[in-house]
């Protein structure tokens, strides 16, 4: 665990500490009360956290880490975590006033490790990677920006052939090939050039079977038991689950099957008292529309920035 940085202070006065630590339960018990406070906004730290908790750090992050920004009366004023599993490793924060998200770049770099990207909640991402950008001499670039909506009425879409099903751990290796996919082909929907998203490399067959045991990837199939379509969920953290990734290979598009997938899978989520959450790409309008005719409303807007 790294010592607490020192505490920058804000034009107010009020300072702040940062703590890391690389022990996601350690983490949750200090910061599980702040992460219930607002579960839907705080969904990526709190799943990856739980996650982390059952099967440690993600393999070949460089300086991974929870952190927790304190105000000078004690009080939590900010989450953040770096446990992306792809290249450039962004932090990831959650809302946090300006000078805590100052504080927090500070201390970051007092680690010794490069930062080149960070992700999370606006406008506390952007504020910190102006402090890494003027620390370091480099600008900010906006690679990826994404909104969170929350499933509110769920809207049924027309009925289409076929059911929803778990993927069966012998289809593992078809799954891991969608998922990677899905990826590759979110720069192409997007109008982005080709290998935009890194995160495809981050996906392996453990990763899979992990959300296969967990009961949370789906496939659509035909009347032939055909899989057709892909969605995926993530395992709820304070009574949130966030779906993702939806795909459906090309061939098989226009048919309806992935709005009927979702919808489905809503269901199934929301049936067992869970709130339901998912991510969309603002440069992919297909995806955005699909999602707010299924009943999902938007809730906070978060960004992915280069720091080159």
């Amino acid at each position: 665990m790294a010592p607490t940085a020192p505490a920058p202070t804000d034009p107010a006065g009020s300072a702040y500490d940062v703590w890391f630590t690389t022990d996601a339960d350690t983490f949750l018990a200090r910061a599980g009360e702040e992460l219930a406070r607002d579960p839907v906004t705080a969904t990526v730290v709190a799943s990856m956290a739980r996650r982390c908790a059952r099967h440690g750090l993600p393999p070949g992050v460089p300086d991974a880490w929870f952190a927790v920004v304190s105000g000078a009366d004690g009080s939590v004023a900010g989450l953040a975590m770096r446990t992306a599993p792809f290249e450039p490793w962004p932090p990831y924060l959650l809302a946090m006033p300006d000078a805590a998200a100052t504080a927090l770049a500070r201390a970051v770099l007092d680690r010794g490790a490069d930062v080149a990207g960070v992700g999370g909640l606006r406008p506390a991402a952007d504020v910190f990677a102006a402090a890494v950008a003027d620390a370091t001499g480099r600008h900010v670039e906006v690679h990826l920006h994404n909104r969170l909506f929350e499933l509110r009425t769920l809207v049924d879409p027309r009925p289409v052939p076929g059911r929803l099903r778990d993927v069966r751990p012998d289809e593992a290796d078809l799954a891991l090939g969608w998922i990677r996919q899905f990826l590759r082909d979110a720069d192409a929907q997007a109008g982005r050039a080709a290998g935009h998203l890194t995160e495809a490399t981050a996906f392996s067959l453990d990763d899979v079977q992990r959300r296969i045991g967990d009961g949370v990837l789906w496939f659509w199939v035909d009347e032939d038991d055909r899989p057709v379509h892909l969605t995926g969920a993530n395992p709820p953290a304070h009574g949130v689950s966030r779906i993702g990734p939806v795909y459906t290979p090309a061939v098989d598009r226009g048919r309806g099957w992935g709005g009927a997938a979702v919808a489905e899978v809503c269901r199934r989520l929301a049936d067992r008292g869970d709130r339901v959450t998912l991510f969309t790409d603002q440069a992919n309008p297909t995806s955005n529309k699909l999602y707010r005719a299924l009943g999902f409303e938007p809730v906070v807007d978060t960004v992915q920035l280069a720091i080159t």
